[in-house]
């Protein structure tokens, strides 16, 4: 068993037992000290023992008392409503916050999508404006022709994805007497798309996308029924095929009546809205400021051939335009 070590002082020299002087003995010699390991008189060796470690305990206890005296522990505070109010009022004059109309075009933009029909190019005063109108959004001289081989855009549109495997609300005019549609998606996958449905009487057609991006969201639609003038609005879509764009405005009426300028078609029950739109925003969606769809922008009132917004749209109420689909959603 090992010895537990202590502090031990240096020998110290024998003195002479009493009447050792007398006899003529002497105490032993200092080399005899150093060869029995022990300190050379007048040098004390240390060791850690039972001495030394009282005074270390000592002085950690004291650093520790210390240490609490200077760092004393308190318990958390706790959250009151008062505080709470302080710190939204202080991130509300320190932050700038989205507009609601920011807030509602980020929501419904990851179901929008460009409609492009290609064909034979349209022979109507209003679809040359839209031409002219596209080429420049593009760069283009107005009058520019496609290149050769490149097929021509009959028309270009604005949809909406309303169900998750594809299934995507627009305007008919916009794919009618197309050979092809192309649709493009919000995070950019293009695709071929067909017509599987139409419903004439409210100029609404329905797509389905042959290839889906992933994680397609479908937009979130709203029932009309409490919807009032004066509602705030946005309209998202491509006009003149640039965008996505945003405009926001209030609902100005309801159940408005349409006459399409050649006066073939009349449209009724329809929303008006003072949201900016041109030939392009056709078949978008018209949102609340939650991004919930309230209707389909199908035309503007314009008593021109310039084609041009001045103030007037109409969106085709989302009960009406769900229906086309097959789903009425409310």
């Amino acid at each position: 068993m090992r010895r537990p070590v202590r502090y031990s002082p240096s020998p110290q020299a024998v003195r002479p037992a009493a009447g050792a002087g007398a006899t003529g003995q002497q105490a032993a010699p200092a080399d005899a000290a150093a060869d029995s390991g022990a300190a050379p008189a007048g040098k004390p060796r240390w060791q850690p023992g039972r001495g030394s470690f009282a005074v270390l305990l000592a002085l950690s206890l004291s650093l520790a008392a210390g240490a609490a005296w200077v760092w004393p522990t308190h318990s958390p505070h706790a959250l009151t409503q008062k505080d709470i109010d302080a710190a939204v009022l202080r991130t509300l004059a320190t932050q700038t916050l989205p507009s609601p109309a920011a807030r509602a075009a980020e929501t419904i933009g990851p179901s929008l999508v460009r409609v492009v029909g290609y064909g034979p190019e349209k022979n109507t005063p209003a679809a040359k404006q839209e031409k002219r109108g596209r080429n420049l959004g593009k760069g283009k001289a107005p009058e520019a022709e496609a290149a050769p081989h490149e097929p021509e855009e009959r028309g270009v549109g604005t949809g909406v994805v309303i169900v998750d495997n594809g299934t995507i609300l627009t305007n008919l005019h916009v794919v009618a007497g197309a050979e092809r549609i192309k649709v493009t998606f919000h995070d950019g996958t293009e695709s071929d798309a067909t017509v599987t449905g139409a419903q004439p009487e409210n100029d609404l057609a329905v797509l389905q996308a042959r290839k889906l991006p992933d994680d397609l969201i479908a937009a979130t639609l709203r029932s009309t029924a409490d919807l009032r003038p004066g509602d705030q609005v946005v309209a998202v879509g491509f006009p003149f095929g640039i965008g996505p764009s945003v405009s926001a405005g209030v609902v100005s009426g309801l159940k408005r009546s349409f006459r399409s300028p050649e006066g073939k078609q009349e449209l009724g029950n329809l929303i008006q809205f003072d949201a900016a739109a041109n030939p392009g925003n056709s078949g978008g969606p018209l949102v609340n400021m939650d991004g919930e769809v309230l209707g389909i922008v199908t035309a503007i009132l314009n008593p021109t051939q310039q084609r041009t917004f001045i103030g007037i749209g109409f969106a085709v109420p989302i009960e009406n335009a769900a229906s086309a689909a097959g789903s009425p959603p409310f």
